[in-house]
């Protein structure tokens, strides 16, 4: 036995070693599933092959298991090509990546365009997901990769570009002018990460931004907003947050319906500014939402062509209006609260911030499971073990401003590789967590 131990302490410690040393930190990813992108691709060039990736095969297997799975409707004639194939010059980002590169297709994850596009916003931070230095130039060898945030760690993840055609059109993400393809390919990296594409149907926007940054994400119920919400938007806004916005849906005849305003219920939208405007002698607080499908944004007040706008000085209204965003509008915060269920904001962690903005977070992270007969002590209906749950314990020492007591801090609890298990049939479990403040005297 003593070898076997021996040998399990020995992984642990190296794998502490490369911790320590930067390992899974963004510029030194862990390599998804062992594949190194630069020697496969070397391999690639040197025998004059493109990859073919033997992990994520382009078969139904990678597409789907049920509403996506063999026996589907939307899977039938399913063809896998190249962007070679698809078009006569395919390029990986023209002009910078834009919110019009990320059109959806038939699958359910408006919740990660919104997130992708959100990124858009920041090259600092799609960089760190879409690595620089990919193209169908030159070097071109039909393998692409993508970095993304996995409970506590970056990895990166190695694909083919063979990408699912249906009647000759891309059957999931596409960029509107056709011949782009870096958001097809992070997509397909995101769906080899989670087991298909399937598994990325339905969620919070949230789990994109928490995967694309490693930040913390908070969320607000507007009905239940808090009283500086509007300058908690603006602070975070400034600061380089990822902000997402949803409509809730009460019934299944409610997912994709249009309100009066022509927002869409159960969609995900982005939040990408605040303002503060002078209209008809009084302030007025508005809100920025992008749409990461396109369209021409909303109805009624703030709207493109409202009549509002004839009433705001023309030098604001100007800079305010001069958009080259498709699908991107502003509505009063009143309206905000009103038409919008609920508000995530992702908080970037230090590595993710630029060297020049001042207020940062420091950040913990600790690992822990519930364990049934040792850990698992129940909810807090269960008193008599509810003691027994892992517990943390927090001592904050930095307030925000010089001179005040006030110190900020969020907690976020995740779960690992649920979206992988949807295959078995398994989804999220129900979790959460108390906060106390232990007493002074037995600190």
């Amino acid at each position: 036995m003593e070898p076997i131990y021996a040998t399990g302490m020995a992984a642990k410690l190296r794998s502490q070693w490369d911790r320590d040393a930067g390992l899974g930190q963004n510029h030194n990813a862990v390599k998804f599933l062992g594949q190194d992108y630069d020697s496969l691709r070397a391999q690639c060039q040197r025998s004059r092959t493109v990859f073919e990736d033997p992990l994520f095969p382009a078969s139904i297997s990678s597409v789907g298991f049920n509403e996506l799975g063999p026996r589907s409707s939307k899977t039938q004639g399913l063809r896998w090509k190249r962007p070679t194939e698809i078009c006569m010059r395919p390029q990986f980002i023209v002009d910078g990546a834009t919110r019009t590169d990320i059109c959806q297709g038939a699958l359910g994850d408006c919740w990660l365009l919104a997130a992708i596009a959100s990124l858009t916003l920041n090259d600092n931070l799609l960089h760190r997901v879409v690595p620089h230095g990919q193209d169908f130039d030159g070097s071109y060898a039909g393998i692409f990769h993508f970095q993304f945030w996995q409970f506590g760690e970056w990895l990166d993840v190695v694909i083919d570009d063979r990408l699912p055609v249906k009647d000759g059109k891309l059957l999931f993400v596409h960029s509107a002018e056709g011949g782009e393809f870096w958001s097809a390919l992070l997509e397909k990296a995101y769906a080899k990460l989670n087991g298909c594409y399937e598994a990325l149907s339905g969620g919070s926007t949230s789990e994109g931004f928490e995967d694309f940054t490693g930040g913390v994400t908070e969320m607000y119920e507007l009905n239940k907003a808090p009283a500086d919400l509007f300058s908690i938007i603006g602070r975070a806004v400034e600061r380089g947050s990822l902000l997402g916005c949803s409509i809730d849906i009460t019934s299944k005849f409610d997912m994709e319906a249009v309100t009066f305003k022509k927002l869409v219920k159960g969609h995900a939208y982005s939040v990408t500014g605040v303002e503060e405007v002078v209209y008809r002698g009084n302030m007025t607080k508005l809100v920025r939402i992008r749409n990461p499908v396109g369209g021409s944004g909303v109805d009624g007040a703030w709207s493109d062509n409202s009549r509002e706008w004839d009433s705001v000085d023309r030098s604001v209204r100007g800079r305010l209006q001069n958009r080259s965003e498709d699908g991107e509008f502003w509505m009063s915060f009143s309206d905000f609260l009103r038409e919008f269920s609920r508000l995530e904001i992702c908080n970037l962690t230090p590595d993710a911030l630029q060297a020049s903005q001042v207020k940062k977070w420091s950040t913990s992270l600790y690992q822990g499971e519930w364990r049934r007969g040792s850990t698992a002590g129940g909810c807090r209906n269960f008193p008599a073990t509810f003691w027994i749950n892992p517990q943390f314990k927090l001592a904050l020492k930095h307030p925000d401003s010089p001179g005040q007591s006030d110190c900020s801090f969020l907690v976020a609890l995740m779960q690992k590789d649920r979206r992988k298990k949807r295959r078995e049939g398994e989804d999220m479990e129900t979790i959460g967590f108390a906060i106390y403040e232990v007493p002074n005297e037995v600190r």
